[in-house]
């Protein structure tokens, strides 16, 4: 549970005011979701295991509610439904505090967070990616953190195409997902031994993907991944890393083939947003193709969340963009309530800031 209060409560304000004026200029449309919805949206949207971590409760007539775990979700059915005859592609951004219940963690302790993010929906491709990275991108700028942040990519079909390669069943599936995303290299190594893979294989494999770096990271992966799903994977990355490029963005990107935390709900595209001096990620998203035929359907998806607390403790640390407090403060003292409050009135007439000093 946290409270904010005077200039941190400001920040926080500033810091969401800036997400939504970036949003706004890339011509997204803000949605405003329940906070409380049927806990059956969430489930189909978020999967089962995750939408268990929803706050849930009956209402009087014994139907499960929830408090909104998720935004992405509700986004998609509105899309599938009240929007489905909406001209594509549909470009959504909002601002909205998310419920979930959390294991004791000293990264990730908060059961409320404030999510500012965007959902661009009817459109695949490269551009779409692209655009989407890069409206992250600008508002981490109009933070004052362009020297402070990264943005790593993935694509989940790479993973995809090694698990379906070794024709692994859902659970051997989910252990290769965790040995990789813990980087666990000799017990990933020892994995692979049971599949086939030669000692070779198996070393450069575990090699790769303790990898985080640029276009050298997609020329390794080529000379270790084979299979044709995951090389067509490879090759949409770079697509997308050449266009960065061109952009000269390249410093605050990197490709981590290991981020592999997410993959029951992404299918193209993911990317982790992490800000020096925060304790783990600041930010998530990615492609989610087949997340809107939940609900009736099917369309092309991507979108990203920031977590507005987690920005707001680290912008809070510095001092180029924390600094705004709204102007010098008049106090206003006279010997009359009614002239004491008249002052008050003129100066706000001209959006001067005042604080009434009364006697206690």
């Amino acid at each position: 549970m946290r409270y904010y209060i005077g200039a941190e409560a400001r920040l926080r304000r500033t810091i969401e005011d800036a997400a939504m004026s970036v949003f706004e200029g890339w011509c997204y449309e803000e949605v405003i979701t329940p906070s409380v919805d049927y806990y059956e949206l969430f489930e189909h949207g978020m999967g089962h295991s995750e939408a268990q971590r929803g706050f849930r409760f009956t209402d009087n007539d014994g139907r499960l509610l929830t408090l909104r775990p998720d935004v992405t979700s509700s986004v998609a059915r509105v899309a599938a439904t009240l929007l489905a005859d909406r001209r594509r592609p549909l470009r959504f951004c909002y601002a909205a505090p998310v419920f979930r219940q959390q294991p004791h963690s000293h990264a990730e302790w908060r059961r409320e967070n404030t999510q500012l993010g965007c959902e661009l929906i009817g459109v695949g491709g490269t551009a779409a990616d692209l655009e989407i990275l890069l409206l992250a991108s600008e508002i981490l700028s109009r933070l004052a953190l362009q020297k402070s942040y990264c943005i790593t990519i993935n694509h989940v079909e790479i993973f995809n195409g090694i698990a379906a390669q070794l024709n692994l069943d859902a659970s051997a599936r989910e252990q290769l997902r965790r040995l990789i995303d813990t980087r666990e290299s000799a017990e990933l190594q020892k994995f692979l031994e049971g599949y086939g893979t030669s000692e070779t294989e198996r070393r450069a494999f575990a090699e790769l993907i303790q990898l985080t770096g640029k276009r050298e990271v997609l020329t390794a992966a080529r000379h270790i991944i084979t299979n044709t799903r995951s090389v067509a994977a490879l090759d949409s990355l770079e697509d997308l890393w050449s266009v960065i490029e061109s952009l000269g963005m390249h410093d605050s990107f990197e490709i981590d083939l290991g981020d592999v935390s997410s993959l029951d709900y992404y299918t193209g595209l993911s990317l982790k947003v992490f800000v020096r001096g925060a304790g783990s990620s600041v930010g998530r998203g990615g492609r989610y193709d087949r997340l809107t035929a939940n609900f009736g359907r099917e369309e092309a998806a991507i979108g990203f969340v920031l977590n507005l607390d987690a920005l707001t403790e680290v912008v809070g640390r510095g001092v180029a963009f924390a600094g705004n407090n709204g102007g010098e403060v008049i106090a206003i003292s006279e010997s009359s309530i009614s002239a004491m409050f008249a002052e008050a009135q003129r100066r706000r007439a001209n959006n001067e800031r005042v604080r009434i000093d009364t006697a206690t």
